[in-house]
C-alpha cells in the first residue's frame, strides 16, 4: 500500500520492531539535514569574516585619508559585523557537536545564545557611531578624496549585498536562527555603504557638509534595527517561548485524523524550541488494556507521522494515558 501506516488485514498489525525499522528505512533523518546545514552556514559564515575584515580595513583607511565619518562609521560597522560573523561561526561549530551527559538535549541553543551576544555587541557598535555621528554633526568639515571615497564605498556595498544574498539562501534553506541575523546584518552592512556613497556625495557636491554626520546617524540607526529583532527572536528562544501557538493544534488534529481507528485521543501537545530545532511532548489517552508492544508500534507510527509534516521538530516525546473501552479515565492505574 501507498500509506506507510496502512496495516495489512491478513497479516495484521505489525510489530514495533517491525515499525521501527520500515521508519528507519524510508524516513529521512532530520539530524543529516541539520549537519548539512550547520556545515553550510560555518562555511559562509568562515567567508564573511574574512570579507568584512577586508572590507572594513578599506574603510577606515579611506576614512582616516578623506576624513569622511561615514566612511569611518561604515568600517567599523563592517568589523563589528565581522566581529559578529565570527560568534555566529562558532556558535554554528558548537552547535553540531552531539549531545552528551552534560547536554543531553544536545547543543542547539548554542546558536540561537550566539545570536543573543551579536545583537549585544551590534547594540555597542551603534551607540559609539551615534555618539562619533552627532560630534561630526556639530562640528562638520570637508571631505577630502570623495571620488576616491565613493568608489570605496559603491565596492564594500556590492560586494557585502552579494555575500548577503548567498547567506541568505542558506540560512533559509535550514532555518538557522544566528546565519539568519547575520545575513540581515550583511544586508544592513551593504546598504550602509550605499548611504555612505550618497552622503559623500552629497557633502562633496553640493555642499551639505553635515549630510557625512547625517549618513553616519542612518548607519547607527540600522545597526539598531537589527539588533532589535535578533534580541527578540534570540530571547524567546532561550526562554523556550514557541511563537506559533496554533501548531500544536495543527499537530493534535494530525494524529486524530491518522489513527481515527485507532480508540486513541490526544490529550495535550507541548512544543519547545531549540534554535534551529524543536521537541515535542504528546500526551495520548489510550486503550488501558493496550500492550506494551502495540503502544511502540503506536508510538513510532506517531513520531514518523509528526516529522513527515514538521520537518523542524526532530526529539519527540509520546506519553500514553490508560482510558477504560468507554472512553472514561482508566482508575486501576
Amino acid at each position: 500500500m501507498d500509506d506507510p501506516f496502512a496495516v495489512d488485514v491478513q497479516r495484521g498489525s505489525p510489530t514495533a520492531a517491525e515499525t521501527a525499522r520500515s521508519i528507519s528505512s524510508n524516513t529521512p533523518t532530520t539530524v543529516t539535514s541539520v549537519s548539512e546545514g550547520l556545515k553550510a552556514g560555518q562555511r559562509i559564515a568562515k567567508i564573511s569574516v574574512i570579507t568584512l575584515v577586508a572590507i572594513g580595513i578599506a574603510e577606515l583607511a579611506m576614512g582616516q585619508i578623506s576624513g569622511s565619518i561615514v566612511a569611518t562609521a561604515d568600517g567599523i560597522d563592517s568589523l563589528s559585523d565581522a566581529m559578529i560573523s565570527l560568534i555566529v561561526f562558532v556558535g554554528l561549530y558548537l552547535a553540531n557537536r552531539p549531545a552528551n551527559k552534560k547536554f543531553p538535549f544536545g547543543y542547539y541553543k548554542v546558536e540561537s545564545f550566539a545570536a543573543l551576544i551579536a545583537a549585544i555587541g551590534m547594540v555597542a557598535i551603534g551607540a559609539f557611531i551615534l555618539f562619533h555621528s552627532y560630534e561630526s554633526l556639530m562640528d562638520p568639515h570637508r571631505i577630502e578624496q570623495p571620488v576616491l571615497t565613493m568608489v570605496v564605498l559603491a565596492a564594500a556595498g556590492a560586494i557585502s549585498l552579494h555575500r548577503a544574498l548567498q547567506m541568505r539562501k542558506i540560512a533559509r534553506k535550514y532555518d538557522l536562527l544566528s546565519l539568519k541575523t547575520d545575513a540581515k546584518n550583511s544586508i544592513k552592512d551593504g546598504s550602509a555603504s550605499i548611504i555612505g556613497f550618497v552622503s559623500v556625495l552629497v557633502a562633496s557636491q553640493f555642499g551639505f557638509l553635515q549630510m557625512d554626520a547625517i549618513g553616519g546617524m542612518i548607519i547607527a540607526g540600522y545597526i539598531f534595527s537589527v539588533a532589535y529583532f535578533s534580541l527578540r527572536q534570540s530571547s524567546l528562544t532561550l526562554v523556550d517561548a514557541w511563537q506559533n501557538p496554533g501548531t500544536s493544534d495543527n499537530v493534535k488534529q494530525l494524529i486524530e485524523a491518522k489513527f481515527q481507528a485507532e480508540p486513541v485521543r490526544v490529550r495535550s501537545v507541548f512544543l519547545r524550541p531549540t534554535g534551529m530545532m524543536a521537541h515535542a511532548e504528546v500526551h495520548l489517552e489510550v486503550d488501558g488494556d493496550k500492550k506494551l508492544a502495540d503502544f511502540e508500534s503506536l508510538s513510532l507510527q506517531v513520531q514518523s507521522l509528526i516529522r513527515s509534516k514538521f520537518r523542524l521538530i526532530d526529539r519527540i516525546s509520546v506519553i500514553p494515558h490508560p482510558t477504560s473501552f468507554d472512553g472514561k479515565k482508566d482508575t486501576r492505574l
